[in-house]
């Protein structure tokens, strides 16, 4: 089930010869469940540098990330990603090419039985308009049919939040933005908490319901994404 996502004041950084380099200062972020944020902005401005500190790849310097009622990060406390319930989607589509469409969204429900497991896994399928596609292989699917799959496959779970890193990048820019559209209507039918980062105004809009607009590790404003 989705969840509130809440990042309060969190600082990031990196260590070099020279001392800790700051890329996110005093960065806060509020998504009710359900909702889908984007943080938008330059390559450089810290956009996925946050989304990998909430999945638990970087470690917070200070301030806090919660998801729901858990604690996933502080100074003090570093929750491992794998018991983050956070699905993640990429710009790469990451598919197994020697696995079916099916095989790839199975892969991660391997704890359900054989019969649970075959339901969701047609469930999602249907869900992203594929419902005749399992038996196929990725090299027989389009980009925007491959980049559905990977979205079957990080909704399977059910992740309490999902992570989009610049997922349409790949895409020319008219099917980048329609992807965008349908991809934002099957999350909102599956009810998921969802961040999408990108440098792409018409799809931050197009998929959006708030844009962070970020500069310098921190959130400027926030844009209406009807406006």
């Amino acid at each position: 089930m989705s969840s509130p996502l809440h990042l309060d004041a969190i600082q990031l950084a990196y260590d070099t010869p020279r001392g800790p380099h700051t890329v996110v200062d005093g960065f806060s972020l509020a998504l009710d469940a359900g909702e889908i944020g984007c943080l938008f902005g330059p390559s450089g401005c810290g956009k996925t540098t946050v989304l990998r500190a909430i999945a638990g790849f970087e470690p917070v310097r200070a301030g806090t990330v919660r998801l729901g009622d858990v604690l996933l990060s502080s100074a003090q406390k570093h929750l491992p990603p794998e018991q983050r319930h956070v699905g993640m989607m990429f710009q790469e589509y990451a598919l197994f090419p020697h696995l079916s469409a099916a095989k790839n969204v199975a892969f991660g429900l391997r704890r359900l039985g054989r019969t649970a497991q075959q339901s969701r896994v047609a469930e999602m399928l249907a869900l992203v308009g594929l419902a005749d596609a399992g038996e196929r292989y990725p090299h027989q699917l389009s980009g925007g049919q491959q980049q559905r799959v990977a979205l079957a496959r990080a909704l399977a779970p059910s992740p309490a939040l999902l992570l989009l890193d610049e997922p349409f990048s790949n895409l020319d820019g008219g099917t980048r933005e329609r992807l965008a559209a349908e991809v934002r209507g099957i999350l909102k039918q599956a009810g998921q908490t969802a961040i999408l980062v990108t440098h792409n105004e018409a799809e931050a809009h197009a998929m959006a319901d708030r844009i962070g607009v970020m500069h310098g590790g921190r959130i400027t404003h926030w844009l209406d994404a009807a406006a």
